[in-house]
């Protein structure tokens, strides 16, 4: 993504070492932005010695000959201590805390390392966004169903340009969608800001704002998720997702945190603010990049390559199971849009200066998940990635039954079970983060780089058009049942249903990837 630093030798040129002791051949290539990444292959030379470093033109380990898109070529550097490829060290079981804490070595790469900070910044300020555009709608209408609307408004463009946006990401310069559509996301942050300083802000704008700046998001998702796979090699892709959930999830944490804090200070109008500034940091990220246009693609990015994408993902029934159960998880078991009027009514008021509750609420599945990708350590170990996620939806679905069962209780006394309803959301999300991470890798890994972009956006559909799905379920739901029962009932939906679906696909549950990744 952007230029690397230090002294790296050319292309072909090869150092050798003709000591004893063999060492392991190392090839590998630079990202997208000068990523080092190194993998062995013990090889001797016509000497009968072993390379110490080398620079190889490669893709995967069995197509090193394969040519490379533009701006994907990636070049060895110095040996890390061991001979180990980007420091991973030499295949064994981690052990003690080590094992289990997040696996940080795809920050070793300068150009993720720069991607992960920016979105770190940036998620701070979408997720005021997130808060303060369905607590300013229930502020003005006092209704959930009016908040479950954001669903409906953010479904339609998350498909519409979703699947679009993942085909423009296999046929245009990758770099130049992400900066047009960051400057998008931040020209509708500061039309929120507008409307709401100028007191002209209603339900109806602010949901057709947020309709538009969900479109950027549906374009620039894809892309980001296509450039990915460009920086590291695939058995840091499960450490990198679990790390990228982890920024997204903290985001979220800190968002609402201050998003409590703000709002009965300084009103709506400067949270709208703070996310506009704040996307100044992916803008710049982004700008490291080199160019990044995609080899090997033909046509155009219209709807016979959506449809080309849909064509692939349907001979790919392991990667269809992943978005099965995804949806499953979001749909029935979300319940975010019922926190409004429960922090309203079971708790406290979200936008009447008690908005601590209504905080704690949003901020409490993201708080679990950051926990979960801190001691994500594991999953670079796991083999049987389907019985994982399934296991991971299942516990999202009971800890979503227990926060409903919990939130019906909230009369005996609402300051200790507000508590207990947390820590419940906060289960569900550390659960959902190894869903999430699992997930992610299966359709990294899976897909070759010409269409990777186009599975992307099915991902960004399924992963953000189901809790948008969800609210409009929640909202409808709790219109009839009440929004505690409307949550409980939600959990026991995921669990039978994932349930079901395993058994109808047992492939998903079958499947195991070949190796699992290095310990540290």
């Amino acid at each position: 993504m952007a230029r690397l630093g230090g002294e790296h030798p050319a292309p072909g040129r090869r150092h050798h070492d003709h000591r004893r002791r063999q060492r392991p051949r190392l090839h590998g290539d630079r990202g997208a932005g000068g990523a080092l990444l190194e993998r062995p292959r013990p090889r001797r030379t016509e000497h009968g010695a072993v390379p110490h470093r080398c620079a190889v033109r490669t893709d995967r380990w069995s197509e090193h000959h394969a040519p490379r898109a533009p701006g994907d070529v990636r070049t060895v550097g110095p040996l890390p201590a061991g001979g180990d490829p980007a420091g991973a060290g030499p295949r064994r079981e981690a052990a003690g805390v080590k094992g289990i804490l997040a696996d940080v070595r795809p920050l070793r790469v300068p150009a993720y390392r720069r991607l992960f900070t920016a979105n770190l910044i940036s998620m701070v300020g979408a997720q005021l966004t997130v808060v303060a555009v369905p607590a300013q709608i229930y502020a003005l209408t006092g209704s959930s169903a009016y908040v479950g609307l954001t669903g409906l408004f953010g479904l339609v463009p998350l498909v519409v340009f979703g699947l679009w946006g993942g085909a423009l990401a296999d046929h245009l310069d990758r770099r130049t969608i992400l900066q047009v559509t960051t400057l998008g996301l931040m020209a509708t942050s500061a039309l929120f800001w507008a409307l709401s300083a100028t007191g002209t802000a209603g339900p109806w704008s602010l949901l057709v704002v947020f309709a538009v700046q969900q479109a950027f998001f549906a374009v620039s998702s894809p892309t980001l998720g296509a450039v990915l796979p460009r920086l590291l090699p695939d058995e840091l892709l499960p450490a990198a997702n679990a790390l990228g959930m982890t920024v997204f999830t903290a985001g979220a944490v800190a968002g609402p945190l201050l998003a409590g804090v703000l709002l009965p200070l300084t009103g709506y109008a400067w949270l709208y603010a703070i996310d506009a500034v704040f996307l100044l940091a992916p803008l710049w990220a982004v700008s490291t990049f080199p160019r990044m246009p995609v080899a090997g693609v033909s046509g155009s990015p219209g709807l016979r390559s959506v449809i080309d994408g849909f064509g692939y993902l349907a001979t790919q029934p392991v990667l269809l199971m992943s978005f099965v159960v995804d949806l499953i998880a979001m749909v029935f078991g979300m319940p975010r849009a019922l926190f409004p009027q429960l922090a309203d009514q079971a708790f406290e008021g979200p936008h009447d200066g008690g908005g601590f509750a209504f905080a704690l609420l949003f901020a409490a599945i993201p708080a679990g998940a950051v926990v979960g990708g801190i001691l994500s350590g594991w999953v670079s170990r796991v083999t049987r990635q389907g019985v994982a996620v399934v296991a991971a939806i299942i516990v999202w679905g009971l800890a979503m039954t227990g926060f409903g069962v919990a939130c019906l209780f909230a009369s005996w006394s609402p300051h200790v079970v507000i508590w207990v309803a947390a820590l419940f959301l906060a289960i569900g999300g550390a659960a959902d983060i190894v869903s999430a991470a699992f997930r992610t890798s299966m359709l990294q890994t899976a897909a070759t780089d010409e269409m990777r972009g186009r599975l992307q956006g099915v991902f960004v559909v399924v992963v953000a058009g189901g809790p948008r799905i969800a609210d409009v379920v929640h909202g409808g739901a709790a219109a009839l049942t009440g929004a505690a029962a409307a949550a409980a009932g939600g959990g026991i939906l995921v669990v039978a249903l994932v349930v079901v679906a395993s058994i109808a696909v047992p492939s998903f549950v079958n499947h195991r990837v070949t190796t699992a990744g290095p310990a540290r």
